[in-house]
């Protein structure tokens, strides 16, 4: 049993009882841990507070990490970044639901990666703050494909299809998994931009739905047991 003290953010919470949580969280220190927080569900004074367990909440925590057990648990809970608008938004929940959705199904290293980690904390924080956001989960995805290892290839950018399948720019159009024409077009708008460049991109609510299908269908090529997320559709009627 080692004590840790670690950033962490909030995947995804599961009932556990009447009173508890099983919380997965991403860590800075760890990478993916789960912790059983028992007794967060009964309201007490000075407490745990469910609301510390949201979605995608930055956390400050002190946890009991065992050798012997995947079930962890929390010695104190301190929200870090607080956000300010993330959960008073309709449209910002609504990404944050699908983004740790993704996450869920996206992250399964229990190893330090202390890039992703950063990745996700800046990302957030970014959210919180602008408001023209109607294109930031395509970008989110996008980008973190870097930090999961699967980031398209730029070179030979000349060429007139993109190939999901193996990540790179490709002429044979005629292939399964290969995009051309109006999804190419669409798709490579995101390549190679940060958050700060994502107002200057356009799209129709089309071609969003089309290009995020797009990114949810390369997920689905190179990550085992990837999932579509539940949330999609929530996602989908947002922006519509």
């Amino acid at each position: 049993m080692a004590v840790v003290s670690t950033k962490a953010i909030v995947l995804s919470t599961l009932k556990y009882s009447d009173t508890s949580l099983i919380v997965k969280c991403y860590t800075e220190e760890s990478g993916l841990k789960s912790y059983l927080v028992r007794g967060v569900l009964k309201a007490k004074k000075g407490g745990l507070k469910v609301a510390y367990f949201q979605p995608l909440t930055q956390l400050s925590i002190v946890a009991n990490h065992s050798t012997k057990t995947t079930l962890h648990s929390v010695k104190e809970v301190q929200i870090l970044n607080p956000y300010k608008s993330i959960y008073k938004d309709i449209v910002k929940q609504s990404v944050v639901l699908f983004l740790s959705e993704v996450l869920s199904y996206s992250i399964q290293e229990e190893e330090k990666n202390e890039q992703l980690y950063n990745y996700l904390e800046t990302a957030f924080v970014w959210l919180d703050v602008h408001d023209k956001i109607a294109n930031f989960h395509l970008l989110f995805l996008l980008n973190l494909t870097r930090f999961l290892g699967f980031y398209p290839d730029l070179s030979e950018n000349n060429k007139i299809g993109f190939d999901l399948m193996e990540g790179n720019f490709s002429n044979s159009t005629s292939q399964k998994n290969v995009i051309s024409s109006n999804q190419f077009y669409q798709f490579k708008k995101l390549l190679g931009i940060d958050f700060d460049g994502i107002e200057k991109v356009s799209f129709s609510k089309s071609e969003r739905q089309v290009v995020l299908q797009i990114i949810i269908r390369y997920f689905e090529l190179h990550l085992d047991g990837f999932r579509k997320p539940k949330s999609l559709q929530v996602l989908e009627t947002v922006f519509s």
